[in-house]
C-alpha cells in the first residue's frame, strides 16, 4: 500500500492553480507565492497518471477529474467554513464528497467572497483547468515511462516519490511480471488490484487535500479563495516613466494612488495586490508586486525624477511587465511624457491585451498639437512627444477600453480624478466608442435602475463640443460646466461629466460635434454575464442590450446596456505552441516548438500557402532565437512547423515568471495572430523537508474556572528548525489562536537554522497551531495547549525550563533543585 499511496499522492497535477491568476498566483506577494507553486510543480514535476483522466468507460471507477474536484470542493469548503467561525457567522454546508461547485460558491459567498455569476463561472473554470492539465498529460506524455512510472523508471521521477522496488502494473509496464508480479495498478475496477481501487481514489483525495492545505497554510485564507476562483483578484498597477521631467507627474500618481489606498483600506473594495512598475531610458523596472498596501506606498514613494531630457523611453516594455504579472480585467495607469522607444513591441502589448482583458489608461502630458517634434535650441528634440507618438498610445488604449487622455502637468491632478472612478467598486462600461478619422455623429446609451454614480468621458480636440439629452428630454450642452443633467470637468483632452441619472432611466444622448479623432464613455456600477453562438469577422467589441424580466409588467419593463472594455478581433491564422515543460532551471536554454497555419472559420485551410514573419519575445528581455519567418509550403497541410529557443540567465531568481510570446503575421500585414506562454524560473529543488517544530515549554499558568480566563495569560514557546541543507524559514504564521507571536532566530550545534516561536495569549483562548514556511515552499506546523495549573503537589508548583544546545528540553523542579543544593552545601 505504500508504493500506491506514493504513486497517488503524486498523481495530482495542480499547474491548473497558476492558470488561475495570470502571474501564477500573482495576487500575493510574488516571491513567496511563486516559489511556492514552483515547490509545488517541482515536487510534482510528472504528474503521475493512476487514474483514468475524465471519463469512465465502465460507470464506476473515479477519474482524475473525480478525485480533483472532490478535494477541491472539500478543500474550499472548510477554508469558507473556517473563515466564517472566525468572524462569528454560520456555515451550514455539510462537507462531503457529494458537494457541488455550485453549492460551495453560493455557500462561500456568505463569507465575504464574490456573489457574482462572474465569481461561480471562475471557480467552475479554476476546476476545470486542474483536471484537464491532468488529463493533457496523457497527451502529451503518453509514452512516458517516468511520468506513468512504468517499468521502474523511478530514477525520472526521484523528486516525486521514494516508493520502493514495485511496479505500477498493466499491459505496458513490463516489470509487472517479475517479482514482485503484479505491480499497484488501481487505474479502474477493472485493473490488476481494481478491488482496493475505490480505496486507493479516496486515498488520493485526501493526499490531494494535503497539499491544498499546504498552499492554504502559505499563502492564507483569503488569498487561497482567490487562486480557487472563489474571489474576483484586483490590483492597482501603476506604470511610471521616473526621467528627469517627471517630478510632478511622480508625485501626481503619488498622491492618486495613496488617496485610493487608503480610501479602500480594511474595505471589501480593498485591492488584492499592488503593482508598481518604473521605465525610463536604458532601463525598465524592476516590477514591484506586493499584497501590503503600506510596502507598495514605501515604494511609490521612494520614486524620483533624474536624467533625461533625451527621449524617447521604454514605456512599453514596462507596461509588458505590468501586463505579464497583473491579474485578468486590471486596471493599469502609465504616466508619461515621452514616445516609446520600444515602439516595436506595439502587436505584443496589443496581444497581451486581448488575452488578459486589462484596461490600459495613459495620462500623457505635454503632447505638441503639431505632428511634427520640435527642435530645442541645441539642435536636439525636445522633451515633448508629437501627435504621430502619441497616437502609439491612443491606438493601445482603444484596444483595451481604456483612453489616452492628454494633460498639462499643470493640470493632471484634474485629470486623475478618472483613476478614482475607474478604481470605484463594481464599474462597468455602459457604452464605449472611438472615431478615427472623426466626425459628428449622435449616440444613444441606456440607464436602467440599477446603474448608479454615472460618469461619461469625452475626448478630443479643443474645439470638439457635444449636446447632452436625458431620457426625459432634457438637454445641456458642453458650454453648461453645471446643468440639470450633469457637472462637467475639463482638462487637456479630456471632458469628465458626472452624470445625475435619478428617475431618468431610458435611452439617453449624446451628439458630438468634431471633424478630429474623438472618443466618447460611460461608466456606471453593475454588472451582467452573458454568452454568444456567433463571433464576427474582423474587429468587434460586445454589447449586450436587454430588459429586466422581473418587472411585474411589460409597460414598466427595465432595459439595461453593457459593453465589454476590450476590443477584439478574428484573426484567419492560427499560432499554436506548446512546452513540454513549464519549469525552466536558471542558466539553462528550453525549446519551444510551434505551428502557424492559415484558418477559414477557425478550421485549418489544409490546401492554402503562404509565408508569414515570425516575432517572439519575452518581458524579461531574455536572450532567445525564432525564425524570422516561416513558409506553408503546397502539399504541407497548411501548416509550416518552427522553434523558439529561450535562454534564462544564471543569474534569475527562482520564482520568477517568463512570459514568451510567439507572433505570426501574414504577408500583405493586414492580419496577425499570437500565442502566449508563461513560464516559471525554477531551480533545482534540493530541500523537500518541511520545517520541523520541537516544543521547548508550555506554561501552566491557566485556571480551570472559565470566568478566569480574561484574567490570566499562558505562554507557548517552540523552536523551528529547517535543517542544515534547508532553504531557511520564510516565515512563521498564526494559524489558529488570537494571542501574539514572537520570533527571534540562533544557530543550533549542528549549524542548523533555528527559529525561537513564542506565543502567548488569554487563557480564554488555549489552543494554537502555527505555520511555517520555508523559502522553497515547504510547509511545517506547530500545535500548543494551555495546560492547567494544579497545586496537587509541591514538586509541579514550577518549572524551570532550559533548552540545551542540541535542542532538547530540560525541566527540574525547584524540589530537586533544593535538593541539589542542600547535598552541595551538606560536602
Amino acid at each position: 500500500m505504500s508504493g500506491s499511496a506514493q504513486c497517488l499522492i503524486g498523481m495530482q497535477n495542480l499547474d491548473g492553480i497558476g492558470q488561475v491568476t495570470p502571474s501564477s498566483s500573482s495576487v500575493m506577494t510574488a516571491g513567496l507565492t511563486v516559489t511556492l507553486l514552483m515547490a509545488v510543480g517541482l515536487s510534482l514535476p510528472g504528474p503521475i497518471h493512476c487514474f483514468l483522466p475524465l471519463f469512465s468507460f465502465d460507470g464506476n471507477s473515479t477519474t482524475h477529474r473525480d478525485i480533483t474536484q472532490r478535494a477541491v470542493l472539500r478543500k474550499t469548503a472548510e477554508v469558507c467554513r473556517d473563515i466564517a467561525a472566525s468572524e462569528g457567522r454560520d456555515f451550514s454546508l455539510t462537507i462531503d464528497d457529494r458537494l457541488s461547485a455550485s453549492e460551495v460558491q453560493r455557500a462561500c459567498s456568505s463569507t465575504g467572497t464574490s456573489t457574482s455569476l462572474l465569481s461561480s463561472v471562475l471557480y467552475h473554470t479554476s476546476i476545470a483547468n486542474m483536471y484537464f492539465s491532468n488529463a493533457k498529460v496523457d497527451v502529451v506524455f503518453a509514452l512516458s515511462e517516468e511520468h506513468h512510472f512504468d517499468d521502474e523508471t523511478f530514477q525520472g521521477g526521484r523528486d516525486v516519490i521514494t516508493a520502493g522496488k514495485c511496479s505500477h502494473g498493466g499491459l505496458f509496464d513490463l516489470t509487472s511480471k517479475q517479482e514482485p508480479v503484479g505491480g499497484i495498478s488501481k487505474d479502474d475496477v477493472g485493473s490488476s488490484h481494481g478491488s482496493l481501487h475505490h480505496t486507493a481514489a479516496d486515498l488520493a483525495v485526501n493526499a490531494t487535500m494535503e497539499l491544498l492545505e499546504d498552499i492554504r497554510a502559505a499563502v492564507g485564507d483569503k488569498n487561497f479563495l482567490r487562486l480557487m476562483g472563489l474571489s474576483q483578484s484586483s490590483a492597482l498597477c501603476f506604470v511610471i516613466d521616473t526621467t528627469g521631467s517627471m517630478s510632478d507627474d511622480i508625485a501626481e500618481a503619488k498622491r492618486v494612488s495613496f488617496d485610493i489606498i487608503d480610501s479602500k483600506r480594511g474595505t471589501q473594495d480593498e485591492p488584492s495586490a499592488y503593482i508598481l512598475v518604473p521605465f525610463n531610458d536604458p532601463g525598465f523596472g524592476p516590477l514591484l508586486m506586493t499584497t501590503d498596501a503600506d510596502i507598495f506606498k514605501a515604494n511609490i514613494n521612494k520614486l524620483s525624477a533624474s536624467g533625461g531630457g533625451d527621449i524617447p523611453e521604454l514605456c512599453l516594455s514596462g507596461l509588458q511587465l505590468a501586463l505579464t504579472a497583473a491579474p485578468p480585467s486590471s486596471e493599469i495607469f502609465v504616466f508619461t511624457d515621452a514616445p516609446a522607444k520600444d515602439a516595436h513591441l506595439k502587436s505584443t502589448i496589443s496581444a497581451l491585451i486581448e488575452s488578459t482583458k486589462s484596461v490600459v489608461t495613459f495620462m500623457l502630458t505635454d503632447v505638441r498639437a503639431s505632428r511634427r517634434r520640435r527642435s530645442n535650441t541645441r539642435g536636439g528634440s525636445s522633451r515633448a512627444m508629437g501627435q504621430s507618438d502619441a497616437q502609439l498610445y491612443r491606438d493601445l488604449a482603444r484596444t483595451s477600453g481604456g483612453q489616452a487622455i492628454e494633460v498639462s502637468k499643470s493640470d493632471l491632478s484634474v485629470a486623475t480624478a478618472v483613476i478614482q472612478d475607474s478604481t470605484a467598486s463594481a464599474v462597468v462600461t455602459v457604452f464605449q466608442v472611438v472615431k478615427n478619422p472623426g466626425s459628428p455623429d449622435n449616440f444613444t446609451f441606456t440607464v436602467d435602475g440599477s446603474l448608479m454614480n454615472m460618469t461619461a468621458y469625452i475626448t478630443g480636440a479643443s474645439s470638439l463640443t457635444f449636446d447632452l439629452t436625458s431620457s426625459t428630454g432634457l438637454s445641456q450642452s458642453s458650454s453648461q460646466s453645471s446643468g440639470p443633467l450633469a457637472s462637467s470637468t475639463t482638462a487637456g483632452n479630456l471632458r469628465r461629466l458626472s452624470l445625475n441619472t435619478d428617475n431618468q432611466t431610458g435611452s439617453w444622448q449624446i451628439r458630438v460635434n468634431s471633424n478630429s479623432p474623438y472618443s466618447v464613455k460611460s461608466l456606471g456600477s453593475g454588472n451582467f454575464l452573458v454568452t454568444f453562438s456567433a463571433v464576427p469577422a474582423g474587429d468587434f467589441v460586445v454589447r449586450l442590450k436587454g430588459e429586466d424580466s422581473s418587472s411585474s409588467s411589460r409597460s414598466t419593463a427595465s432595459v439595461f446596456q453593457r459593453q465589454a472594455s476590450t476590443q477584439m478581433k478574428t484573426s484567419g491564422i492560427s499560432v499554436t505552441a506548446q512546452a513540454n515543460d513549464t519549469n525552466v532551471e536558471p542558466g539553462s536554454t528550453i525549446s519551444i516548438p510551434f505551428t502557424v497555419a492559415t484558418t477559414t472559420n477557425g478550421v485549418v485551410n489544409n490546401s492554402a500557402t503562404g509565408t508569414f514573419a515570425v516575432r517572439a519575445n519575452n518581458d524579461r528581455s531574455y536572450t532567445s532565437t525564432s525564425p524570422s519567418t516561416l513558409t506553408v509550403a503546397a502539399g504541407s497541410g497548411g501548416t509550416a512547423n518552427g522553434t523558439v529557443t529561450l535562454t534564462v540567465p544564471t543569474s534569475a531568481a527562482s520564482g520568477t515568471d517568463v512570459t514568451l510570446t510567439i507572433e505570426a503575421e501574414n504577408a500583405a500585414a493586414s492580419d496577425v495572430n499570437y500565442a502566449i506562454l508563461r513560464l516559471s524560473v525554477t531551480a533545482k529543488v534540493t530541500d523537500v523537508t518541511r520545517p520541523v517544530c520541537q516544543e521547548v515549554s508550555t506554561s501552566t499558568d491557566c485556571s480551570s474556572a472559565s470566568s478566569l480566563c480574561s484574567s490570566s495569560k499562558w505562554e507557548f514557546i517552540a523552536n523551528f528548525t529547517d535543517g542544515v541543507n534547508g532553504t531557511g524559514i520564510e516565515s512563521i504564521t498564526i494559524r489558529k489562536g488570537n494571542g501574539t507571536l514572537n520570533t527571534s532566530a540562533l544557530t543550533g550545534a549542528g549549524g542548523e537554522n533555528v527559529t525561537v516561536v513564542t506565543y502567548s495569549a488569554s487563557c480564554c483562548s488555549q489552543n494554537v497551531e502555527l505555520t511555517a514556511v520555508d523559502k522553497i515552499g515547504n510547509v511545517g506546523t506547530c500545535v500548543g495547549q494551555a495546560r492547567e495549573a494544579t497545586t496537587a503537589a509541591p514538586v509541579t508548583t514550577a518549572a524551570v525550563n532550559t533548552t540545551s544546545t542540541g535542542g532538547h528540553t530540560l525541566k527540574m523542579s525547584h524540589y530537586l533543585w533544593m535538593t541539589v543544593a542542600v547535598s552541595l552545601l551538606w560536602k
